[in-house]
């Protein structure tokens, strides 16, 4: 398993594929929601703090719900995120924040050990590689500020 952050490019969106379904399979609803949710308790303290509600709890828990109710959707879960938020359009979601390479990438390195410690608790390493590769990719699509 390597969980290397692929230098992206403003504007530039390469094709991305989905987690292999058997990621969610093996790590099941609630450790996926607990894997998200932990994701974010990191951005709290994090030098991107700034890009999300930190100090309001309802729309920081609502944030979590969203990124939660997304990514399992993706994983191949249930289509939570469709149901109440319509159609996933995360470019023009995310359009509204200032998010830079050097973002994108801090984001994605707070995921690197909540991963590599799925790996301790059994969980198939190509299926936890599926599901960093999707994050590293996809999340260059919503990078739209020059750093």
């Amino acid at each position: 398993m390597k969980l290397t952050i692929t230098d992206g490019k403003i504007g530039v969106r390469p094709p991305v594929a989905k987690p292999h379904p058997g990621f969610l399979h093996e790590v099941g609803e609630e450790r996926f929601k607990k894997l998200v949710y932990d994701h974010y308790e990191l951005i709290k303290d994090s030098d991107i703090a700034f890009l999300f509600p930190i100090f309001d709890e309802d729309d920081f828990a609502e944030a979590k719900k969203h990124a939660f109710d997304f990514l399992i959707e993706i994983s191949g879960g249930p289509d939570y995120f469709t149901q109440t938020r319509g159609e996933h359009q995360m470019v023009g979601r995310h359009a509204p924040f200032r998010i830079d390479e050097a973002s994108r990438k801090s984001w994605l390195a707070l995921y690197a050990p909540l991963l590599e410690a799925l790996e301790g608790e059994g969980i198939t390493p190509e299926y936890i590689q599926s599901f960093w590769d999707y994050l590293d990719i996809f999340s260059m699509w919503l990078v739209n500020t020059e750093s």
